[in-house]
């Protein structure tokens, strides 16, 4: 993997001085190195001082340099995949998740640097566009899983550049937002089960956090961008959030069959693994509260006053409330 997307995409061009991490060829990092960048990956305590009130330089400053600092340039981008016995390479292969999931990362990668490239700000910009960079690094991880394990993919159709790049940042960020939040408990579900080997889940552990990272640098860049918006931009900003939030709801409750193929590919996949991940699928209350626990553990290590996504952990918080089940 080099510093370019296949769509033409140059990070260089958004992060001066960039430079791909690790070479292809290159010689692993050593044991310490990857466990110093995984621990520096989970745990982010800004130095300055005062709140970060949104908007601010400060919120923005801040922002940016911890998705700077918690940067992992060896995990995911050096990955042994394990041998699988048998049954576990079975349930793999049988996942109907594999085409979704690598044309998703294929279009969150486009959608990021195409809104990278607009933005003004330097130091916004070189976060969007090293958080592109990211996705696609997920996208070749996934490749490279399948390849190793024989699953077989549909041919990618060609990745549109958007016509407005602002919308498709918000719809694959918020996208990212609430499949995440999702993922998060399945994944601790699949750990819990052992249904997949050890070895399988400690692999995809850092993918995950890297996303906990994505969806971080979301919350942060939407509230201090609405916050510098004048009013009347503003209030086209807050429609066009509406008419996502609007597009995302119809289409994962499965009423966007004829929106086209995009609706297709994005539809999220997470909702319905929790009988593919285990031996027993959990009642709807104990699945809730278990992604609700995982998506607070996974942001617990980063500085308090940065944002987190909160529209579906409080919408969560409230099945849960009408379900009979307390909420820590």
């Amino acid at each position: 993997m080099d510093g370019y997307l296949e769509d033409g995409f140059d990070i260089a061009q958004l992060v001066p001085g960039f430079r791909p991490p690790v070479a292809a060829g290159a010689p692993a990092a050593d044991a310490a190195a990857l466990d110093a960048a995984d621990a520096g990956m989970r745990h982010w305590t800004s130095p300055a001082e005062g709140l970060f009130t949104p908007g601010s330089d400060l919120h923005r400053r801040e922002t940016c340099r911890m998705f700077r600092d918690t940067f992992n340039p060896y995990r995911p981008a050096v990955l042994d995949w394990p041998r699988l016995p048998p049954q576990a390479l079975a349930r793999i292969v049988a996942l109907p998740i594999w085409d979704i999931a690598v044309q998703t990362e294929g279009k969150a990668k486009l959608r990021m640097a195409a809104y990278a490239g607009t933005v003004p700000d330097p130091d916004m910009r070189a976060a969007l566009a090293l958080n592109a960079w990211e996705e696609n690094r997920h996208k070749e991880v996934l490749a490279r899983m399948v390849a190793a394990y024989g699953i077989a993919l549909a041919p990618e159709a060609p990745y549109a550049w958007p016509a407005d790049a602002e919308r498709a940042y918000l719809v694959t960020g918020f996208s990212e937002c609430i499949d995440s939040f999702f993922a998060f408990g399945l994944f601790e579900l699949a750990r819990r089960s052992g249904l997949f080997p050890r070895e399988l889940v400690d692999t995809f552990e850092p993918v995950m956090q890297e996303e906990c990272r994505h969806i971080l640098l979301f919350a942060n860049w939407i509230a201090w961008h609405r916050a510098n918006l004048s009013p009347w931009r503003r209030l086209r900003f807050e429609a066009k959030v509406a008419a996502v939030w609007a597009f995302l709801v119809w289409e994962r409750i499965g009423l966007a069959r004829t929106v086209g193929s995009d609706a297709a590919q994005d539809n999220n996949f997470t909702l319905n693994g929790a009988q593919a991940v285990a031996a027993e699928a959990p009642a709807l209350p104990d699945l809730l509260a278990l992604c609700l626990a995982e998506n607070e553990r996974r942001f617990a290590g980063y500085d308090a006053r940065l944002l987190r996504p909160a529209t579906v952990p409080r919408l969560v918080r409230l099945a849960l409330r009408m379900l009979g089940r307390a909420a820590h």
